[in-house]
Parts: C-alpha cells; sequence; structure tokens
C-alpha cells in the first residue's frame, strides 16, 4: 500500500526542529511492504489543515500524521480532523479515562481536552505517557514527539493492516560523458517495456558529468530490467559504472 505523510508544526518550517519523522516512516513502511507515497510539511495554520486533510481524506488512501493534537492553544490537528471529517469534536470517554488515570487531578482542565476527538474516532495507544493518539477515515494522528511516534505507528500497521508484498528495491547505474536527452529514446523503450516498475534518471553535475539510471520496484522484476538495461548500453557502445546490488 502508498501511504501518505504529514508532519504539522511552524517549527519544522522555520527550522528551530529537524524533521525527524520522514526517513523513520520511510523504514518502517518498507519493512512492512509498504510506501511512503508523499509526504506533506504543514503550519499550524486552521484553515490551511483542515483544507488539506479533507482534500487527503477524501482521497481514501492511508495517511499517518504527526503534530498537533496536544492541549495548547496552538494545537489545532484534533478540531481541523473534525472538521475535515465532517463531524463534531466531542468528549471520547475511554481517551478522558485514560488521561485522567494518567495524571489524576493534574488532568483538568487542560489536559483533559486531549480527549476531545472527532466523533467517531477510534484511539491508537500511547506506551509512553497513555494519551492516546486517534484515527478517523484512514487517517492515523499521532504526536509531534518521535519517541511516541514510533511505537504506536507500529503498532497502527501491526493491528491495522496486512504486511504487503517484500520492500521494494533500487538498482541503478551511472553512464558518464552522456546527457539525458541523448538516452531519452533508450529510456522510453524500457519504460515500456518494464510498466510495473518505476524508471528513474538523475543527472550528475561536478568534476565528472553522469547520468544515473535505474529502477525501483519488486526484486525479481528490477533485476530482469536492470539486465537488460546493460545490454541496451553495451549494444550502444556506451560505458556505464554499477555497483553491487
Amino acid at each position: 500500500m502508498n501511504f501518505g505523510l504529514i508532519v504539522i508544526g511552524d517549527e519544522i518550517l522555520s527550522g528551530r526542529r529537524r524533521d525527524r519523522h520522514v526517513e523513520f516512516f520511510r523504514g518502517l513502511l518498507a519493512g512492512h511492504g509498504h510506501a511512503l507515497h508523499w509526504v506533506q510539511i504543514l503550519p499550524d495554520d486552521p484553515a490551511l489543515l483542515t483544507g488539506r486533510l479533507r482534500q487527503t481524506m477524501d482521497e481514501g488512501k492511508p495517511v499517518f500524521s504527526c503534530g498537533g493534537i496536544g492541549a495548547t492553544p496552538d494545537d489545532h490537528t484534533r478540531r481541523c480532523a473534525a472538521e475535515a471529517a465532517g463531524v463534531p469534536l466531542v468528549r471520547h470517554a475511554e481517551a478522558e479515562r485514560l488521561i485522567v488515570e494518567r495524571f489524576g487531578d493534574a488532568a483538568r482542565p487542560h489536559r483533559v481536552r486531549m480527549a476531545d476527538l472527532p466523533e467517531g474516532a477510534t484511539l491508537i495507544p500511547n506506551p509512553v505517557n497513555q494519551v492516546p493518539g486517534f484515527a478517523i477515515r484512514e487517517h492515523h494522528f499521532l504526536p509531534g514527539f518521535p519517541d511516541m511516534v514510533h511505537p504506536m505507528a507500529r503498532w497502527v500497521l501491526e493491528n491495522r493492516y496486512v504486511d504487503g508484498q517484500a520492500p521494494a528495491v533500487e538498482r541503478s547505474l551511472r553512464v558518464p560523458g552522456v546527457s539525458e536527452n541523448e538516452l531519452m529514446n533508450l529510456m522510453q523503450e524500457l519504460q515500456g517495456a518494464w510498466l510495473g516498475l518505476k524508471l528513474f534518471s538523475l543527472p550528475r553535475r561536478g568534476e565528472q558529468n553522469f547520468v544515473e539510471l535505474g529502477f525501483h520496484g519488486p526484486r525479481a522484476e528490477v533485476e530482469k530490467a536492470f539486465s537488460q538495461l546493460q545490454e541496451r548500453l553495451e549494444t550502444m557502445g556506451l560505458a556505464f559504472e554499477t555497483d553491487q546490488p
């Protein structure tokens, strides 16, 4: 399956904090036979968040969202998710119980607001501080803290999705001294022959100019396409360099 990832927070866009979610989700999803298909980094802007969430919910694809589900005034994600889903924000009894159990008297009046969730949302357990995340319409809303995100995201994949096929692989080689334009006919030929794979081309400029060509997809098909790529380059009289798989 292809998953989207939304990372929410002005601090990421301003550079006050480094993103630590993209690489984690890329590896986690690949390990379960899925793929990170797209990423959006969004500000703490309620109108923008609601609009983007409405759009991605309408697409019906699975999405992880990190950040903005706390109780401070700049945490808008819970309300924006409810508006995007077209449901009211309501007090979730089990989430309230967990928060009160964790914080006691200090849960009120502020922390307990984290139990106000979109109507119909289901909970995602948080083993770090017991304050749950939530899911609605294939969107899984998690805190922004990586130490909480990691076990919560693993729980989602292990409990709500079936693992996919073996993780995709990439094979590539470098063709020095040529331009992408000179390789265009070859790329079009190979893309037509291997419709189930992604062919990629990355021109590099430096002390030595070269074009990196390769395929992304299931291992068996990638190996076959990669062999054909090498054969065609040899036929064209073009030298190339390749790494070991």
